[in-house]
């Protein structure tokens, strides 16, 4: 009995260092974002998008995402930020165009919101999904994938009625590449 349990520790404290390092993701291309409950470790996929990760990536060394809302937020879906303006409307001022995939918006997916219908007018609005939702697959551009900290996405503060506008939202406290990482 000893021994299996040893063997047990063994192999549990194995995954754990697993775990650890499959979190040593390229730190050039994983995002710190620090939310009031703690820190969401995001994988930039530039396999996937690499126009709207190198434009990310941009603003986030530039400060852009400090202190912007999550504007809109909807139980069982997503939360939406990126928006100077806290309101949906506003933007960096640069579009970036669709880099479609067949990667799935499940739970923990990073997409670009866009104006509408206009599928080359993402900006800087990102959403992060609650839930998966096959309806925006190869719809929306996949740009990254939360991988440690989505207990704290899921405390963002939800908005009311069908748009999830929400009233006095949270912010994102800070947004870092990893590698520049303080």
């Amino acid at each position: 009995m000893k021994r299996f349990f040893l063997a047990f520790a063994a192999l549990f404290t194995g995954v754990l260092i697993m775990s650890e390092e499959a979190l040593a993701l390229d730190l050039e291309n994983t995002l710190y974002m620090d939310l009031k409950d703690g820190r969401v470790v995001i994988e930039m996929r530039d396999d996937l998008a690499p126009k709207h990760v190198k434009r990310i990536k941009q603003l986030t060394r530039e400060g852009f995402y400090d202190g912007l809302k999550f504007h809109r937020v909807i139980e069982g879906f997503m939360a939406q930020g990126g928006d100077p303006d806290g309101n949906g409307m506003g933007g960096s001022g640069v579009n970036i165009p669709a880099e479609f995939t067949r990667t799935p918006f499940e739970r923990g997916t990073v997409g670009m919101a866009r104006n509408g219908h206009d599928i080359n007018s993402g900006d800087s609005q990102f959403y992060i999904m609650f839930d998966r939702a096959p309806y925006l697959d190869n719809q929306y551009t996949v740009w990254g994938q939360v991988v440690k900290g989505m207990e704290f996405i899921d405390n963002i503060k939800r908005g009311d009625g069908p748009n999830g506008a929400v009233e006095d939202p949270d912010v994102i406290v800070k947004m870092q590449v990893a590698a520049d990482a303080q």
